[in-house]
């Protein structure tokens, strides 16, 4: 599975006064859409909790292209560039299904870490189920 999609309609608290989508709510639906993939995975984050792992975003860098608005239909496509020794990188973008139109991508990288937030090897399964995530 190279790609994970997951739909979002913008709700009317997510408009700025030029009813487009405020800047911020495009990196709450990064974060949603990717716990949606972790969890077609079979790694919920309160399951890694249980286990004392979390995945912590560690760098963030989004560059908006066109705005979204209270009208459009969004589909957040979820993959998992790269997966490192304790840390993941991953490549999101946010697209306006009436069109196919990019409208935000992102790039970050998430560290493995215990429930304090120190940096932890991660189990021996985790990364083996986020092979589901990993870009072809």
């Amino acid at each position: 599975m190279a790609t994970h999609a997951t739909t979002i309609v913008p709700r009317f608290g997510e408009l700025d006064p030029y009813n487009h989508v405020n800047h911020a709510a495009y990196v709450s639906y990064f974060e949603a859409a990717r716990c949606v993939a972790l969890e077609s995975a079979d790694l919920a984050l309160p399951d890694l909790s249980d286990q004392n792992v979390q995945i912590v975003v560690t760098n963030l860098e989004v560059r908006f292209r066109e705005p979204a608005t209270a009208r459009d239909t969004l589909r957040v496509e979820t993959e998992l560039a790269e997966r490192r020794r304790a840390s993941t990188r991953w490549q999101q973008r946010i697209i306006r299904e009436a069109d196919d139109a990019v409208l935000v991508e992102a790039n970050l990288v998430a560290a493995i870490c215990d429930n304090d937030g120190k940096p932890r090897r991660p189990p021996p399964d985790l990364m083996g189920k986020l092979e589901a995530l990993l870009a072809g």
